[in-house]
């Protein structure tokens, strides 16, 4: 299993590449990236920690592109339903998605400390879950698996 979020990289060529992949996912599929939507996936982008609508909202209406609820909550829809972003059920939140354009069951490795979020690929069919399904005659079609603990970041801050 391999998680994205928690440990040093490029970021900026990290922003670059998945923007340039969303680019080209939609013009493949004939959806429209619109200024908002392209900027929306910008923003969850910059931080690996999840936002809310409202915080995403607050940075859009920072660069004159709306104010009002709809905006915000539109973009993330759409993020969302193509696949560029995730909703972090238990924060209410979205991240963007490390793995853009793959079908994939993620996890996210939520840090109460610094609210970081990293995503990790899973295989919900697998271990103790898809064992569960199966002896039950359940056939899993989708998980949302959140874990919170302490980031390796916040692990090596000395105790306040």
């Amino acid at each position: 299993m391999t998680a994205f979020g928690f440990h040093a990289h490029d970021h900026a060529h990290c922003i670059s590449t998945t923007l340039h992949r969303a680019e080209a996912y939609c013009a493949a599929h004939g959806l429209k990236f619109t200024p908002i939507r392209r900027r929306a996936l910008e923003i969850l982008l910059a931080e690996h920690r999840a936002l809310g609508a409202y915080d995403l909202l607050a940075e859009l209406a920072k660069d004159g592109l709306g104010t009002a609820p709809p905006v915000a909550y539109r973009a993330l829809d759409f993020l969302t339903k193509a696949g560029f972003a995730h909703k972090i059920e238990g924060l209410n939140a979205y991240i963007a998605c490390a793995h853009l354009g793959a079908d994939h069951s993620p996890a996210f490795l939520i840090c109460t400390e610094c609210k970081s979020v990293a995503e990790a690929e899973t295989q919900a069919t697998q271990g103790r879950l898809g064992e569960t399904a199966r002896a039950v005659g359940f056939r899993i079609n989708r998980t949302v698996i959140e874990a919170l603990g302490v980031c390796p970041n916040c692990q090596d801050q000395p105790c306040a």
